[in-house]
C-alpha cells in the first residue's frame, strides 16, 4: 500500500508541473511571445487544457470574480500540496 501512495504522490508532482506549464504557456500566449497559430503550439495548448480544465473549472465556479486575474491554478496547487503533504502521509501512517 505504501508503494501505491508513493505512486500517487509522484502523479501529484507530475500534475503540479502540468498546472505550472498551463500558467506559463497562458502568459506566453497572452503576451504574444509564442504564436498560437503554430500547429505544434496549438496542439500542446489543447492537450494541456484537456488535462487541467476539468479540475480548474469547478474551482473557478466556486471563487469570486477577480476580473482578469485567474487564481484557480494557485488554489489547485495549494490543494495538491495539502493532499501530498498532509493527507497521503496520514494515510500511510494507517498502514504502518
Amino acid at each position: 500500500m505504501i508503494e501505491l501512495l508513493g505512486f500517487i504522490s509522484m502523479l501529484i508532482d507530475f500534475y503540479k508541473y502540468i498546472v505550472l506549464a498551463v500558467v506559463i504557456m497562458g502568459w506566453l500566449l497572452a503576451f504574444s511571445v509564442i504564436n498560437s497559430r503554430n500547429p505544434m503550439v496549438h496542439q500542446i495548448w489543447q492537450m494541456l487544457l484537456a488535462v487541467t480544465e476539468p479540475v480548474l473549472n469547478p474551482i473557478r465556479r466556486m471563487l469570486p470574480n477577480f476580473g482578469a486575474v485567474d487564481i484557480s491554478p494557485i488554489v489547485l496547487l495549494f490543494g495538491l500540496i495539502f493532499i501530498q503533504s498532509v493527507v497521503l502521509p496520514n494515510i500511510a501512517k494507517l498502514f504502518l
